[in-house]
């Protein structure tokens, strides 16, 4: 049996839906493919628990091809500043009130 890296980011609890969520990354070979999980818990379950239940909803879709999406290990998103894209809040000091004619 394989064993394939993953990574749990943003596990929540969403009360309204009783779910544990998570977007869980599974690391194959150069790339990592990411799908958002949920499993139905009550809220006191062991986070241990949760972990490996939205672990194996993740595999299973792994090996099913069903990714959200793809990201190649090589490329690292970076934010080159742009000329012309930063904008300052520039606040004005308040007018005096007009005179009004008499």
């Amino acid at each position: 049996m394989q064993t394939v890296p993953l990574q749990l980011s943003d596990v929540i609890y969403n009360a309204a839906n009783q779910t544990f969520e998570a977007l869980v990354s599974v690391h194959d070979g150069s790339n990592a493919r990411r799908y958002a999980c949920a499993i139905d818990a009550p809220i006191d379950m062991e986070f241990e628990d949760a972990a490996r239940g939205l672990s194996t909803q993740a595999l299973r879709r792994h090996k099913r091809g069903q990714s959200d999406s793809v990201i190649e290990a090589t490329a690292v998103p970076t934010r080159a500043a742009r000329k012309g894209q930063v904008h300052k809040m520039v606040r004005q000091p308040a007018r005096p009130p007009h005179a009004r004619a008499a």
